[in-house]
């Protein structure tokens, strides 16, 4: 393992860590450059073992024998070792977990491989908010879902903040973003899916109602914080399906929306 101890944050080799609490800047330069932040142990053990490959490690030196467990015998990835300070100057935050690594992308899968073997498929629509994505891939890793997929504006899951938030279940949870809503129904339901809008309308069947009759292949359908599934998304669905609330409150968090339709539709399976 290559150790390198830095001590000044302005190093050209911490580039990667850069400023990491600018999620403009991150949009840029993460899918550019091919490169996702992993934090923490546990989560950057999780990405290696999906067969992600690490471009470096930043980590503090109490840390040091976490990542020298995690990487073993790799002696080409560079392990760089700050202070607090010199990490906190860095990244724009206090690193409280000890170690992040620069992370290479991966190649995304099909649709078609990706859900291949699933029945129940989460679909993210234009989903900005990065925890809210995270959540939704721990709820779908959590209760049952085979694979998630994400519209071309969707947030990144492999943004900072998303991988943290689901604790790593986005190197878990089979995902790739669909392409625009008209392909994206077609290369569905000739996959045998059923797209399932989850939404307030007129017309929507209650979630029990969908759930004890649902069909064999379940694309769930999943919309923005501010105002929900979009217009080609609904127009894509096949079944509009809302979950009944009571307290005066008509709708959830798209996260926990996700968690509770999961559950109705596992209990069935």
């Amino acid at each position: 393992m290559r150790v390198i101890e830095i001590a000044d944050a302005a190093d050209a080799r911490l580039a990667d860590y850069r400023d990491l609490t600018d999620v403009a800047l991150r949009r840029v330069l993460e899918p550019d450059g091919g490169l996702y932040i992993a934090e923490s142990a546990k989560v950057i053990g999780r990405a290696l073992r999906a067969g992600h490959r690490p471009r470096s490690v930043l980590v503090q030196a109490k840390w040091l024998p976490d990542v020298t467990a995690l990487l073993g015998a790799d002696v080409a990835t560079p392990v760089y070792v700050v202070t607090p300070a010199v990490a906190e100057s860095l990244t724009g935050y206090a690193v409280h977990r000890g170690a992040l690594a620069a992370m290479h992308r991966p190649p995304l899968a099909s649709v078609l491989e990706v859900v291949a073997e699933a029945r129940t498929v989460v679909v993210l629509d234009d989903i900005v908010d990065h925890t809210n994505v995270g959540a939704a891939f721990r709820s779908a890793a959590a209760l049952g879902a085979d694979a998630v997929l994400i519209t071309p504006r969707c947030a990144d899951p492999l943004y900072r903040r998303s991988v943290r938030v689901s604790m790593g279940t986005v190197f878990q949870v089979p995902w790739t973003r669909l392409p625009e809503w008209g392909p994206a129904r077609e290369i569905l339901n000739d996959a045998g899916f059923h797209l399932a809008a989850l939404a307030l309308t007129d017309d929507a069947v209650s979630l029990d109602e969908f759930a004890a009759h649902r069909p064999d292949r379940v694309a769930l359908m999943l919309g923005s914080e501010g105002d929900g599934l979009s217009p080609r998304a609904l127009q894509a669905a096949d079944t509009i399906v809302t979950i009944p609330m009571g307290g005066g409150v008509d709708s959830l968090n798209v996260a926990a929306a996700s968690a509770v339709a999961l559950w109705a539709l596992r209990e069935r399976r």
